[in-house]
This record gives structure tokens, sequence and C-alpha cells, in this order.
């Protein structure tokens, strides 16, 4: 699979372009520190999918808690795979890359968030800010998280949700958050189509010659090892550089004084 930092690099800087994009009605950002809680959401959920197994980095980002929640997802996944898959489609013991890296995945985590913020308000933004920016603060930790380091970013996601739920209102969170699962979940699975390994996203809606779990992804030439130097040494830093110059530009006439700063003096 791509490792988690650049899982969590390339869904914050999704996030931080959707966020410029997005209309009100559907939960568009509507200041600076909304547009980085969304991004910071995205980056979390695009972590999500690999919850589907206990080797991930997901499992191990909330210690005991986690690692019970990835056992459980991984068994819901293995028995939804036995249910939908195909005649040609064969035997699974576990349930890795099968249901949560799927658009109907994606688009179903982001309407259950949707629906519950509608709901419950308050308590389900904070629940989900704090899954997700724990996730982002994970991934893009790379390593650091390992044994007790799960306790450092429970931590810091506690404090983080409690700051940004008041920055994020309900009305935005009520369609934004779950937009922002969705778009990470997406994401993800589109980080591991240009692997070799590529992804089922299309399962198991779509059959093809008698699969319905059949793996979308780039010809052989193009597609990359995950884990391999490519993605450290150019996907990870790109993706890092452009996340980095995203966030600068979230904020208000921050380009114009940049601009300022380095544009030769007349």
């Amino acid at each position: 699979m791509v490792m988690g930092p650049t899982h969590a690099m390339s869904g914050a800087a999704v996030g931080l372009v959707v966020a410029e994009l997005l209309p009100l009605d559907w939960g568009g950002p509507t200041s600076t520190a909304e547009t980085l809680t969304f991004a910071g959401v995205c980056a979390g959920a695009a972590l999500l999918p690999d919850l589907d197994t206990s080797q991930s980095t997901v499992s191990r980002s909330f210690g005991p808690l986690s690692k019970a929640l990835a056992q459980g997802v991984d068994a819901i996944s293995v028995a939804f795979y036995r249910i939908t898959k195909g005649k040609k489609d064969g035997k699974r013991r576990g349930g890795h890359r099968t249901l949560t890296h799927t658009a109907l995945f994606a688009a179903g985590l982001g309407a259950g968030v949707s629906a519950l913020v509608v709901q419950f308000g308050k308590p389900a933004i904070i629940i989900t800010l704090f899954f997700c920016l724990g996730l982002a603060i994970r991934g893009l930790a790379g390593d650091f998280a390992k044994d007790k380091g799960w306790l450092v970013v429970s931590a810091l996601a506690l404090v983080l949700s409690a700051v940004t739920w008041q920055q994020y209102p309900s009305e935005a969170g009520s369609t934004g958050l779950g937009v922002a699962v969705a778009l990470g979940c997406a994401t993800h699975c589109l980080g591991d189509a240009i692997t070799k390994e590529g992804v089922p996203f299309l399962a198991p809606l779509i059959p093809l010659g008698g699969k319905r779990w059949w793996e979308q992804r780039l010809p052989s030439f193009l597609s990359i090892r995950a884990g391999g130097n490519l993605e450290k040494v150019l996907i990870g830093p790109a993706l890092t550089l452009l996340t980095v110059w995203l966030i600068v530009g979230a904020f208000d006439g921050a380009s114009e004084a940049i601009y300022a700063v380095f544009s030769p003096t007349p």
C-alpha cells in the first residue's frame, strides 16, 4: 500500500483545492479556519480505507481501540467480499483492499457522517474531528506513533477537535464534513490505483469478465511500487511542497504579500 504520510499529504492537498471550489450549499468553507479544518479532515480520512488491516498506519493511531476496530472492519470486509464476489473472483482470507477501497464505501461513509452531524450536531462534529484530525496527525508523523506514540496522537487530536469545532459551525459541518470524509477516502483509493497492485474502486457495482472485484490500475510502465524510492524521493516531497504552498495560499492576501517580498523593486 502507499505509505501513510503520502496518503495524508495527498488528502490535505486535495482538500485544500476542493475547499476553494465547493459551493456553500455543499458545506463549502467560508473562512481560512474552516478551509484548513476541511483539509485536515480530508487528510485524516485519506487513511481510513486501510482500517481493513491491523498492519496499517491507521490501525495503530489510537492504540487498542483502533486495533480492535481494524479487526472488526477486516471481518466485515471479508464477509462483504464473499457475499458480492463474482464467479471468477478468488477466495480471500483477509479483507484488505476490498470494501473500504470502493466508491460505494467512500460515498456511504460521507453520507453517514453528514446524516450524523445533522441528527446530533456538536457531539457528532467533535467525534468526527477527533478521529479524522488524529489520523491526519498520525499519517503526517510517519512512524512517530508506534508503540506509546498513539497516546500523544490522541491527546493532540482531542485538543484540536475541541478548538476547531468552534470554527466549524454545524450548518457547514452537516455537509462539509461528510464531503471531506468521502473525498479523503476517494483520494486514498486514487493513490492506491497508481501502484502495481491497483484497487477495486468500482466493485462490486460494475462486473468485468465474470469478476466483480477487479482492480483498476495504471499500465505497468506507469505504476509505482508502494513504499519504493519513487514515492519516498519524488512523490512524497512534491506533495509536501504542494500542500505547503496551498496552505499559504489559503490565507487572504498571502500570495500578494509573498510576491511583494520577492518581486524586484522598480
